[in-house]
């Protein structure tokens, strides 16, 4: 759709927001040991995660922190919405995605508004997106290699493709695409917090102005969708609307880019478990799930406690924040034996990396049927599909947020 709205570049062109990751979320290689050893010790440690993986402590106003490993404990914060909050959000996400994000939110308000997304986020409405829009995006990224013998999916594919899917639902113009994604992952660059804060706000005036124009002249991608849905006589207020949508570059675009590289690796490196996909599909939502098990996209969660508490044998005052270990749990033996092999026959057990409780994630029946278009093009287009000889296997690395930052591969004969 052409449009008379234009996005604004950063004040300093310069400024480069993908080469923030390492910074913000880190690049450890293999943090699950530490982890485990933690969880060993106790399943709730005084500190915050960052300092504890090396990383710059966050920064948040006279709040004690605490680092919760202890699954039992994971579980309950996730889920016990009575003495522990969503509010911690606040004071990162919300001050770039916007305090109207429904990440920031508790009930009833949090109820309120997230019923009108997953009216939009259902299955049968995902799934139609899967065929008009994730299939072709995919195909149309592929067709651009598949002759060549050789790639590297995660420059070529993986890294691309939940983006375009992104612009395509928006229906954003391709001239502002670019600048688009730019000012969308800047926001999370929390140790610039000036860009941060400068992306958050041209995405605002951005998304205003586009809404308005949608408004008047509806079609049926998601900004329109979202402007002019309605649940029991409630439409999104301005404020959670343009929160949502500068979300969700982030929240769905770099989350399953992640989970796509993962799955993807842990294939490559588990060959039988591939040639197992190959000679029967029905196991690609299991090997879904596995990957999001074994090295989910995102491995820290935040939440706030409401009122003083005891976790974990440890007294909580009431406003402190908890770092939420999602991997910890995802990688705890009482619940997954032998957690550290990807394994996609092991027994079904549900993860934590869409989160738990009334949070969990609003678009991961989307995530899951990106992540199902992306395998079944790559067994349909590229046979023989394994590790490139001539150049370094990929390594995931992160300590907040996990990710290869290649995959180079072969396939053909």
């Amino acid at each position: 759709m052409e449009t008379a709205v234009r996005i604004q570049e950063y004040d300093d062109p310069s400024y480069d927001p993908f080469g923030a990751d390492d910074l913000n979320f880190g690049d450890m290689l293999d943090p699950y040991p530490e982890i485990a050893k933690w969880r060993a010790q106790a399943p709730v440690l005084e500190g915050d995660y960052r300092p504890k993986m090396g990383l710059q402590s966050a920064t948040y106003p006279d709040r004690k922190m605490f680092t919760v490993v202890g699954s039992d404990e994971i579980l309950t914060v996730l889920t016990d919405t009575d003495r522990f909050s969503n509010h911690g959000y606040k004071f990162n996400i919300g001050e770039t995605f916007g305090q109207g994000s429904i990440s920031v939110m508790d009930n009833p308000e949090h109820g309120r508004w997230r019923k009108i997304f997953q009216k939009i986020f259902l299955p049968q409405y995902v799934k139609l997106w899967g065929e008009t829009i994730v299939d072709p995006v995919v195909h149309k990224l592929m067709d651009k290699f598949v002759g060549t013998g050789r790639a590297d999916l995660i420059e070529q594919f993986t890294l691309l493709y939940p983006f375009e899917v992104i612009y395509q639902q928006l229906d954003l113009p391709e001239s502002d695409v670019n600048t688009f994604q730019r000012l969308a992952i800047g926001q999370t660059d929390y140790m610039h917090i000036d860009k941060a804060q400068e992306a958050s706000r041209k995405l605002g005036e951005y998304f205003t102005a586009l809404v308005d124009e949608r408004r008047r002249n509806p079609g049926d991608d998601l900004v329109s969708l979202l402007a002019n849905t309605e649940v029991d006589g409630d439409y999104l207020p301005p404020l959670v609307l343009i929160s949502f949508l500068r979300q969700l570059m982030n929240a769905a675009g770099d989350t399953t880019y992640r989970g796509t590289s993962v799955l993807l690796t842990a294939l490559l490196e588990n060959p039988d478990q591939l040639d197992a996909i190959r000679a029967d599909r029905k196991l690609i939502p299991v090997a879904i799930e596995e990957a999001l098990r074994w090295d989910g996209p995102v491995a820290v969660q935040l939440r706030m406690a409401k009122q003083d508490v005891v976790l974990g044998g440890l007294e909580i005052p009431a406003g402190s924040l908890l770092d939420v270990v999602a991997g910890a749990a995802n990688r705890d033996p009482a619940i997954f034996p032998d957690p550290d092999r990807f394994d996609i026959f092991r027994e079904r057990k549900a993860h934590f990396s869409f989160s738990r409780g009334p949070h969990i994630c609003v678009g991961q029946h989307l995530a899951r049927v990106e992540m199902t278009r992306a395998l079944h093009a790559v067994l349909d287009n590229l046979p023989n599909l394994r590790f490139d000889p001539d150049k370094p296997r990929p390594e995931i690395r992160g300590s907040m947020m996990r990710v290869p930052k290649h995959l180079h591969v072969r396939f053909g004969d």
